[in-house]
């Protein structure tokens, strides 16, 4: 008799049966399901099938989680705790993130298909780091005494806005809504979570750990929905202060007429991006430069919005570079997001799939060439697949330098001096980061200055650390930005008070 040995896919299946998934919204303290009822489908992009249902929050929902946040807010059960018991409570609940990283990471990777050791490696570890940061941010930061004259005086403090709302993609689910928690809740404010309806899951659980962590009831809401309803609710809802957005352009702009139309919140946004990674001409290690610019592309299936989708390499460089880059492509393997092997997961979404596809055609249809890839991939498996894709010969004004593909797809172009590489580097809407490549130190001031983009690497890519802050130029968003001690200003407000001795 044969025994079958199982896989490490059959165990993370079989531990996923086990998990009771979190499902309702989370206000107030307590899990409660949709006012009106309703829930959606959570479909896995692995396999296509449906994962389980989701509650699915409305304008009543919303309203609930909001008037839920100001009580909690106004009351002071949690901005008027000493800010070293705060720092408590975020410690805790880094630890139970941390506990639970395995559970975290297999329901990331599940509910939005990146493979699963990208998630453990990368999301659950940021995510643990950044609520340990703004946790011991927390009391070590002081207010100023202004250097008015000895008839006054005058303090400067910064307060919480009170109400946030936070809103974040389906990419990096959990990384990126910690992004937004740790620095407002540290400094006080309530906050109401709309979690992107592709990948719910590990926000609604996130709620649950951070009530065992010790946080108050209704400081921190979590409710699921479609933008249309549940985020434009909270948009044009007129009791809350502040809203961070990341996610794209055409969403932040909505955002942005719904607080001129309430309230006028604080609004946040960090928007898209169509990064160049710039190859000068004395650029040196062309394989250990093909690797990074694969990784940049390919990693999470290039769902990432500082993803480095623009090659643009000095011309007498481009055909040993990409004879590099294709070994590079070819060792990235598309599978299972649950095979430790995989370092290509699936497309969130069927939608998104055939987004992916038509941009593919489209360049194809516009001239470029196709050295890699162009297809769906794994197809027999029901999952939302594509090749990792390569495209050469093309210009600044194809579709395809210009538009933001979020999916693995890479396009080349060439220039013959350094400032037609910078212009070429700088001429889409957006402004989220670039790299260079070279090995003079004087052209890497030169360029990095030269780049219109929040984040530029110079000789790596897609470098980062808490410390460091994340945002863009352009249309790639405005207001302070994620990451590191200045995002604790976006979710705090300067009031003077002046005294007359």
């Amino acid at each position: 008799m044969t025994t079958t040995v199982p896989t490490e896919v059959d165990r993370l299946l079989e531990t996923a049966r086990s998990l009771t998934l979190r499902t309702d919204a989370f206000i107030d303290g307590t899990f409660v399901p949709a006012l009106a009822g309703r829930r959606f489908d959570c479909t896995s992009p692995r396999d296509g099938q449906v994962l389980t249902t989701i509650a699915e929050g409305d304008r009543g929902d919303i309203d609930r989680a909001v008037r839920s946040a100001r009580r909690a807010f106004e009351d002071g059960r949690w901005t008027k705790q000493h800010p070293r018991d705060r720092r408590r409570v975020l410690q805790a609940l880094a630890r139970l993130i941390e506990q639970h990283g395995d559970e975290l990471a297999l329901l990331e990777s599940l509910d939005m298909g990146k493979p699963v050791a990208d998630a453990r490696a990368v999301d659950i570890r940021v995510t643990v780091q950044c609520f340990d940061f703004y946790a011991e941010a927390i009391d070590k930061r002081y207010d100023e005494v202004a250097p008015t004259d000895s008839t006054t005086f005058a303090t400067i403090t910064r307060e919480p806005y009170g109400v946030v709302a936070a809103i974040v993609p389906w990419n990096f689910p959990l990384m990126l809504a910690a992004w937004k928690l740790a620095p407002a809740l540290a400094v006080g404010n309530s906050v109401v979570l709309k979690p992107a309806e592709a990948s719910s899951l590990t926000a609604i659980r996130l709620a649950e750990l951070a009530a065992e962590a010790g946080l108050p009831d209704g400081v921190l809401n979590v409710v699921p929905g479609f933008g249309a309803t549940a985020g434009a609710a909270l948009g044009l809802h007129p009791d809350v202060d502040a809203i961070t957005f990341t996610g794209s352009g055409p969403v932040g702009r909505t955002l942005l007429r719904a607080s001129a139309d309430s309230n006028l919140k604080e609004v946040s946004l960090e928007l898209g991006g169509k990064s160049a990674q710039l190859v000068l001409e004395d650029a040196t290690g062309l394989d250990n430069i093909a690797v990074s610019i694969a990784s940049g592309i390919f990693f999470n299936q290039g769902e990432v919005c500082s993803a480095g989708s623009r090659l643009v390499v000095h011309r007498s460089r481009k055909d040993e570079l990409i004879e590099h880059l294709l070994r590079a492509a070819a060792k990235m393997t598309v599978g299972d997001p649950l095979d430790p092997q995989t370092s290509v997961g699936a497309l969130v979404e069927e939608k998104h799939l055939h987004r992916v596809l038509g941009y593919i055609a489209t360049a194809t249809d516009e001239g470029a060439t196709t050295l890699t890839g162009g297809s769906q991939a794994r197809i027999e498996s029901g999952g939302y697949y594509v090749e990792p894709t390569i495209f050469d010969n093309v210009t600044p004004e194809m579709t395809i330098a210009n538009e933001e593909v979020f999916g693995p797809v890479l396009s080349v172009l060439t220039f013959d001096d350094i400032d037609e590489g910078v212009r070429i580097a700088n001429s889409t809407q957006f402004g989220l980061a670039a790299a260079v490549w070279t090995t003079s130190l004087s052209k890497a001031h030169l360029v990095s200055r030269a780049l219109r983009a929040g984040t530029v690497w110079v000789n790596n890519y897609d470098g980062s650390d808490i410390t460091v802050p994340f945002g863009g130029y352009k249309q790639s968003g405005f207001g302070a930005h994620d990451k590191s001690l200045h995002a604790l200003d976006k979710y705090t407000t300067l009031k003077s008070t002046w005294m007359k001795l």
